[in-house]
């Protein structure tokens, strides 16, 4: 065991880790980082495609991106940093009577938890994106304070700004085990030395139950496969990211968006889903998915595509994050099984877990946990998971 003693570790520095780290540190408190990576968002971070948004039926998914939107959004004013961040709105589109259901009733409670969205007919939402395919449009949604961004720039800068506040970062270096004495947590050990702590953050990801599991835990956080890809870049013509939750064969939606760059992003959402952690991109993923873009958005089928890879969603049951406290063992906090929105959700729950860990939690905070607690009953799935 090292000589150091830190006031939290936090285990994993990627999209959730690292914002956790770098608030931990704002909070005052002596934090070490530690990644099996060789740098900041090594793991599933640099698979994301950037977007950004509020707009969820869960009460702690829209409070908690709420936030974290806002440290996107104030980054570049506040420290300078380059995120490239861009405030193009989300649209989910309808073509069906079932979808425009869907989103007109998740609007009673998307607005009643502060977001601004509203409902848009055919004719106005094609002022908003005019390239969509007008064929059998109704309308769809539009929230306009959502946007975009680079999720590496982000987590470098994250990482940067962390390190100014004191964080000791150790790359390349993968924990074994958490070590408890009478319930309690009191430092960890990896496979370089060991560390001496009384808490512990589990911001671990895809393997964030391998990392419970170190310490005589368990977490219902099951990884599996989602494919994107990046196309050549072209002049800006879309802002909004679009989103269609149309089932089709081999998919349950997609969604697509213009970065900052010119480059168009986009990822699907397998049916069924592909369970484990197999990075390796398929051969099937390209012709599924641009059938479907260029058919909602026909100009789509002039831009060459650059390349395609594979990411980890850390599902739960109930595609809910897990976030709080454990029960079980004193000192341990999970902030794990994000879905898939570890970026969006990032800086809101890592600045949640570090007011959780100082014991200075603010008004909101309780319900919050609430919603998220690990030891929850898990019943349903999140609409706009």
């Amino acid at each position: 065991m090292s000589s150091a003693i830190y006031d939290v570790i936090v285990v994993g520095a990627g999209s959730v880790g690292m914002p956790a780290a770098m608030s931990l540190a704002e909070q005052g408190m002596k934090v070490l980082c530690i990644d099996q990576f060789a740098s900041p968002g090594q793991g599933c971070n640099k698979a994301a495609i950037g977007g950004l948004r509020a707009t969820h039926s869960a009460p702690a998914k829209i409070k908690l991106c709420l936030e974290s939107l806002k440290a996107f959004s104030t980054w570049k004013d506040t420290y300078g940093d380059d995120l490239e961040w861009r405030q193009g709105g989300y649209l989910f589109v309808a073509y069906r009577p079932k979808e425009e259901k869907i989103l007109k009733d998740l609007l009673v409670i998307q607005k009643r938890h502060g977001l601004n969205i509203d409902w848009y007919e055919k004719n106005e939402l094609l002022k908003i994106a005019p390239a969509l395919n007008p064929e059998s449009l109704i309308g769809g949604t539009f929230s306009p304070e959502d946007g975009g961004a680079s999720p590496m720039l982000s987590c470098l800068a994250f990482h940067r700004r962390a390190v100014e506040l004191g964080v000791e970062c150790r790359f390349n270096e993968r924990v074994t085990s958490i070590i408890r004495r009478k319930g309690k947590v009191v430092g960890v050990r990896t496979d370089k030395g060991g560390y001496a702590t009384e808490c512990v953050i589990n911001a671990a990801g895809p393997w964030a139950r391998q990392l419970a599991q170190a310490g005589g835990l368990d977490a219902p956080v099951v990884p599996d496969c989602h494919e994107a890809g990046i196309t050549e870049p072209a002049a800006r013509f879309l802002d909004p990211m679009v989103v269609d939750i149309r089932p089709a064969p081999g998919s349950v939606n997609y969604y697509f968006h213009q970065i900052h760059p010119g480059q168009v992003v986009f990822c699907i959402t397998p049916d069924p889903a592909i369970v484990g952690s197999d990075r390796r991109e398929t051969s099937a993923f390209l012709p599924m998915i641009s059938r479907r873009m260029v058919d909602l958005m026909p100009k789509l089928a002039n831009l060459k595509v650059r390349r395609t890879w594979r990411g980890l969603y850390p599902m739960t049951p109930d595609g809910s994050p897990l976030v709080g406290r454990s029960t079980e063992l004193e000192g341990y906090i999970d902030a794990i099984g994000m879905c898939g929105q570890g970026y969006m959700l990032g800086p809101g729950v890592g600045a949640l877990v570090a007011r959780l860990a100082a014991n200075r939690l603010q008004d909101g905070d309780e319900a919050i946990l609430q919603e998220l607690s690990p030891s929850r009953v898990f019943g349903g799935i999140e609409a706009l998971k």
